[in-house]
């Protein structure tokens, strides 16, 4: 109960910390409006008079865009930890001291800020979707509370990959070159940039098997618009979530065995 407890209360000052950028939280909003226009303008076009694209109807492709919109801050898999920086200044020896360690400090406080996402970021891109566009809505009931635990778990994945990044500092220190990368490589092979179907069907299943970027922001977003086979999507994200979790804690007990060696 006692770490329910501080998880609940680290969590709701995650909450708290990012409700206290109202004007931020606004600048982004409206700038995922703007690239939410813009993104369903070139996908519809791209669709033309045959009325699809790599199977999407007009109204998929329109959900596809203004959800992903809504899940950029919800998932947050561009958002960076302090921790690099709190490695490069000696900080997280403080950490350490903590009674909850540095993962279940960062973990809980970004499932705060998740929340307050959900609240504010995720709704705007879909208010205006659904003011401007027509926009898919599924027909199973069931749809809606799997999409649910399916960004919950792209969530957790993210939260992985940038928990990660942030460890990679115990090695490189400046860790910009590595997060240059996770950002690319996430955009291009996670379905933010265009819907992966437009691609082959073996550079699909490469991006599917060998890397967790799919299961970010393609998978939901495939899960809401009731597009392939939901059962495999959500065991796709079940296995990257138990791999990113199990990389999280080795790499972190090498860190920390690291940490002491250099004197720390």
């Amino acid at each position: 109960m006692g770490t329910v407890r501080v998880a609940a209360a680290l969590a709701a000052a995650g909450f708290r910390r990012f409700s206290t950028y109202r004007q931020a939280t606004v600048a982004g909003a409206t700038t995922n409006i703007m690239f939410g226009f813009l993104r369903c303008y070139v996908l519809l076009s791209i669709a033309g008079s045959a009325g699809q694209l790599a199977g999407y109807d007009g109204r998929q492709l329109a959900t596809f865009v203004w959800v992903g919109q809504g899940l950029l801050a919800v998932v947050n898999a561009w958002g960076m930890l302090d921790l690099a920086e709190r490695v490069r200044s000696g900080d997280v020896v403080t950490d350490l001291l903590r009674p909850a360690g540095p993962f279940t400090l960062y973990l809980c406080t970004d499932l705060g800020r998740f929340g307050y996402a959900l609240l504010t970021r995720f709704l705007a891109p879909i208010a205006a979707g659904l003011l401007f566009f027509e926009l898919y809505l599924p027909v199973e009931p069931l749809t809606y509370p799997l999409f649910a635990v399916s960004v919950v778990l792209a969530t957790l994945i993210a939260f992985c990959g940038r928990y990660l990044i942030g460890l990679s500092a115990f090695w490189l220190l400046d860790v910009r070159g590595v997060t240059m990368m996770w950002v690319f490589l996430w955009g291009g092979a996670g379905g933010l940039y265009f819907p992966l179907p437009v691609l082959p069907e073996w550079a699909q299943l490469v991006l599917w098997i060998a890397t967790p970027f799919p299961t970010m922001m393609q998978a939901p977003l495939d899960i809401l618009v009731e597009r392939g086979h939901t059962g495999l999507v959500l065991l796709a994200q079940c296995v990257w979530l138990a791999i990113g979790l199990a990389a999280c804690a080795r790499v972190q007990r090498a860190a920390w065995r690291r940490l002491v060696v250099q004197g720390g």
